[in-house]
């Protein structure tokens, strides 16, 4: 069985083509500045090496059908027809209240997502079109929906509900939703794995640590709680993001910049975050700031890492305990330098850090000692596969 698994962003499609069978990565490649004359393809297969290609592409449906014509090119193609591809996987933003597991697509599951637009504006219409680009090109094959807010549909209302007006929840559904379901996902399953235990018996704490970060409290292999909520904005200090505020400072802020909730909004997305405190966004670049004494920066990390530790705190208490933390994501996988002051702060639940595999980077393997009482682990991310899984097993 093939697995087509696609994720269309704004100005950008990424794509894998596995093998079921051993879950083998036969090509994958992506396609950014869609909308534009300089659209950029890279596309790479095991047996082909890498390409890349310019050209003109104003919309989607072109850039995924550029996509698949690479799988069955005569010369760097894995497959010879798009008839041996037995489904696609779409990574879907925004499942709300209406979908709480990955789905077959039928015109129905089409219009439901149509009306959850509103919730995630930037993705929900890439999504879309992706699935509706799928269905023109290739008639016929199962299109599946996987939603990253899925995996969080198990918190229980304590968890998701905002102490707001509850009317206001019954008629706009205005929640916490949570995203990274995906990763989230793989991690309990994966750290359980690591572990030689069945997920149902452990208490997880999942950080996935990018551009964008959450952390997640998985009890049992479920979601309980998680750091992100109606929108990807609540939270952790993120790349660009501001995470938590009261907002009460943004009602002064409005009124003292004399500017419209659109530019407040545009200033926490894109203006906060590590950028917001240090003027730069990338964690490499906050690292070699710390290195070279630049004041502002070592703020930024300090900031970034008593946030972290403060959730992970949070979801111990919540969950009566944890067995074991996971870092993932950009920064999660690849910053020692974090990962050491959070396990040294976190030090009173007993765990104890084996800085010599703390250097490790983006593989598998348990960071702490054999003694420590709460397991840390460093587990790369694969959202990818759990989209091909959850459509495999849809169509199987």
């Amino acid at each position: 069985m093939k697995i087509f698994v696609l994720n269309c962003g704004s100005s950008s499609v990424k794509y894998k083509l596995y093998e079921m069978e051993t879950e083998t990565v036969l090509a994958d490649g992506k396609v950014e500045r869609i909308g534009q004359e300089n659209a950029q393809i890279t596309h790479q297969s095991m047996n082909h090496g890498e390409i890349e290609k310019t050209m003109p592409i104003y919309e989607h449906t072109v850039a995924i059908s550029e996509s698949l014509n690479l799988l069955v090119h005569p010369e760097v193609g894995v497959i010879d027809s798009l008839d041996e591809i037995t489904g696609v996987g779409h990574r879907v933003l925004h499942g709300g209240e209406y979908f709480k597991e990955s789905v077959l697509v039928s015109d129905k599951e089409l219009a439901l997502m149509d009306e959850l637009r509103e919730l995630g504006p930037l993705h929900m219409p890439a999504n879309i079109t992706g699935i509706r680009a799928c269905q023109k090109i290739m008639p016929g094959t199962p299109q599946v929906a996987v939603f990253d807010t899925a995996f969080h549909s198990t918190m229980p209302k304590r968890a998701y509900l905002y102490a707001i007006p509850y009317d206001l929840y019954e008629r706009y559904r205005v929640r916490k939703y949570g995203f990274h379901g995906t990763s989230h996902k793989y991690i309990a399953g994966r750290v359980g794995q690591l572990m030689g235990k069945d997920p149902a018996e452990l208490k997880v704490i999942s950080c996935h640590l990018g551009n964008g970060a959450s952390i997640a409290a998985i009890d049992g292999g479920i979601s309980v709680d998680t750091s992100m909520g109606f929108t990807p904005l609540e939270g952790l200090m993120m790349g660009t993001r501001s995470g938590d505020i009261d907002p009460a400072a943004l009602d002064f802020i409005m009124e003292k910049e004399n500017v419209p909730m659109s530019n407040i909004n545009s200033m926490l997305n894109k203006h906060s975050g590590l950028y917001g405190i240090a003027g730069v966004s990338d964690m490499r670049d906050i690292e070699k700031g710390v290195l070279e004494g630049d004041k502002m920066c070592q703020i930024a990390f300090d900031m970034y890492e008593y946030r972290i530790r403060k959730y992970i705190g949070g979801y111990v208490a919540a969950m009566g305990g944890v067995d074991a933390i996971v870092f993932t994501a950009g920064i999660g996988e690849n910053t020692p330098s974090l990962r050491s002051k959070l396990c040294e702060s976190l030090s009173y639940l007993g765990i104890t850090l084996d800085e010599e595999r703390n250097q490790t980077r983006g593989q598998d393997i348990e960071i702490s000692t054999p003694d420590s009482k709460v397991k840390v682990f460093i587990i790369p991310t694969d959202e990818e596969v759990v989209i091909a899984r959850d459509t495999a097993a849809i169509i199987g």
